[in-house]
């Protein structure tokens, strides 16, 4: 790659961006928003075949670790505790309005919406696990580029 090209052009764009440009970024309040309102969307995608699968994992991933990118800087602490209270909000929500949606072996049909949600979520342990761990990793690194 040449420093001609166009795509080294924007790479030295990028690295010029000043420090100033993060005033662009959301607000906490509307970071939660987004948030919510992208992982409702994924859910309803993954619930076009009634169960809810691997899409509704990955998207949770991708919601939490692009909220924490986005975020300004005074609302790292709110994306830093938003993986789990975003996962079992939506767990909560699909536990009491499509019940059967969520589908763990093993659990009794009579299971209430509570358990259901306790089930759901232990049964979404990995990707809370590895949503968590990245927004705090993007959090981690911008703390740090922001002291230097």
């Amino acid at each position: 790659m040449t420093m001609s090209s166009p795509a080294a052009g924007a790479v030295m764009a990028l690295a010029r961006t000043p420090a100033a440009a993060s005033r662009y970024d959301l607000t906490p309040r509307a970071t939660v928003v987004c948030a919510v309102l992208t992982l409702a969307a994924v859910t309803g995608l993954d619930l076009i075949d009634g169960r809810l699968g691997p899409a509704f994992a990955v998207g949770f991933v991708l919601v939490v670790l692009t909220a924490a990118a986005a975020v300004q800087e005074r609302g790292l602490f709110t994306v830093g505790v938003l993986p789990p209270v975003l996962l079992v909000g939506a767990l909560l929500l699909l536990a009491s309005t499509v019940p059967d949606a969520i589908v763990i072996e093993g659990l009794p049909e009579a299971t209430g919406v509570f358990g259901l949600t306790l089930n759901a979520t232990i049964a979404h342990g990995v990707p809370l696990l590895i949503g968590h761990a990245l927004a705090i990793a993007v959090i981690v690194a911008r703390i740090l580029s922001a002291r230097r």
